[in-house]
C-alpha cells in the first residue's frame, strides 16, 4: 500500500524533509547561543556599571586592548580637554534616532598621558563636508566620569572606515588612529562620558547600555525546534492521507456496477414457403 513512496514525487519530498530537519535544528541552536550571549552580556553590563569607579589609567595604557571583561567599567579621569584637536565621529544616532555625530576630544590627564573622551551627540552640519557646531568643553582642570569602551574596528562594529573624509571628521573611535594623528601616545580604548551631566548648550550624553532585555532569541529557538519536529509528522500525515485516498479510489473502482446484459431476443421461425403445383 505504501509503494507510492518510491515514486519520484515522494522521494523528492522525503529528501526535502531530510534537509529541512537538521537545518531547523541548527537554526534553533544558533538562536539559543544568541540568547546565552545576550544573557551573559547583560550580566557583564550590570556588574561593571555597578562596580566602584576607578582611575582610567588603572585599567588601560597606550597600545592596550580593552578586554571584554572591562567593557562598560565606570572610570574617572582628571585633566584638561584638548579642544584644539577634537574631531567628530560621523553617522551616529541620538537616543531618539536622530542622525548626527559624536564629539571626540583628547583629554590630557593630570600627571601625564592622554585618553579619548566621547562627550556625546550633536546634530550634523547642513553639509556633510562641513564641520558641525560643537558646544565648547569646560576649560581648565576638570574631573569626569564615564564608561570605558574598547577601540572601534570595522570588523567588530560593521562600520566602514573612510579615508578621504573632511578635516577633523572620522568614522571610528580608535585610539591607535588618534595617536598617529596627534603624534603622541594615547591610552587604549576611550571614555564614554556620563558626568558631569549635559546642561544647556552641551552635547547629549550617550544613553547607558540596556542590561534588562534578553530579546526573543529563546522563543525563536523553540519555534525552530518545533518546526523540525513537525516536518516528519507532516510527512507521515501526508503519506497516510495518500494511502487512504488510494484505497478509497481502488475500492470505488471495484464496486462500480456493470451494465446489465440485454436479454436475447428469440429468433422468429421462418415461415414455410407456400407449395407450388
Amino acid at each position: 500500500m505504501y509503494r507510492f513512496l518510491l515514486t519520484r514525487q515522494w522521494l523528492i519530498l522525503a529528501l526535502l524533509a531530510l534537509v529541512l530537519i537538521p537545518t531547523m535544528v541548527e537554526l534553533g541552536f544558533w538562536q539559543l547561543h544568541r540568547h546565552e550571549h545576550k544573557v551573559a552580556q547583560n550580566s557583564l553590563i550590570s556588574r561593571n556599571l555597578k562596580a566602584k569607579p576607578v582611575p582610567v589609567a588603572s585599567l588601560t595604557s597606550p597600545g592596550h586592548t580593552v578586554p571584554r571583561s572591562d567593557y562598560w567599567r565606570t572610570v574617572t579621569a582628571t585633566g584638561t580637554y584638548d579642544t584644539a584637536h577634537q574631531v567628530v565621529v560621523r553617522r551616529r544616532t541620538a537616543t531618539d534616532g536622530r542622525i548626527g555625530v559624536h564629539v571626540l576630544v583628547p583629554f590630557d590627564l593630570k600627571g601625564g598621558g592622554t585618553v579619548l573622551v566621547n562627550r556625546g551627540w550633536v546634530p550634523s552640519a547642513d553639509s556633510q563636508r562641513a564641520f558641525p557646531y560643537v558646544p565648547a568643553a569646560p576649560r581648565g582642570e576638570v574631573t569626569l566620569t564615564g564608561r570605558l569602551k574598547a577601540d572601534e574596528t570595522t570588523s567588530a562594529s560593521g562600520i566602514k572606515d573612510i579615508s578621504d573624509l573632511p578635516d577633523r571628521q572620522v568614522m571610528l573611535i580608535n585610539s591607535a588612529q588618534e595617536a598617529q594623528r596627534l603624534s603622541r601616545p594615547v591610552l587604549g580604548g576611550y571614555i564614554e562620558q556620563t558626568a558631569p551631566e549635559s546642561v544647556g548648550d552641551s552635547p547629549e550624553l550617550i544613553e547607558a547600555p540596556d542590561d534588562g532585555s534578553i530579546g526573543p532569541h529563546m522563543a525563536y529557538a523553540v519555534q525552530w525546534w518545533l518546526f523540525a519536529a513537525g516536518v516528519p509528522v507532516g510527512y507521515v500525515v501526508l503519506a497516510r492521507r495518500e494511502k487512504r485516498d488510494r484505497v478509497a479510489a481502488a475500492a470505488s473502482g471495484e464496486q462500480r456496477p456493470s451494465e446489465p446484459e440485454k436479454p436475447e431476443t428469440p429468433e422468429t421461425p421462418e415461415k414455410p414457403e407456400p407449395a407450388t403445383a
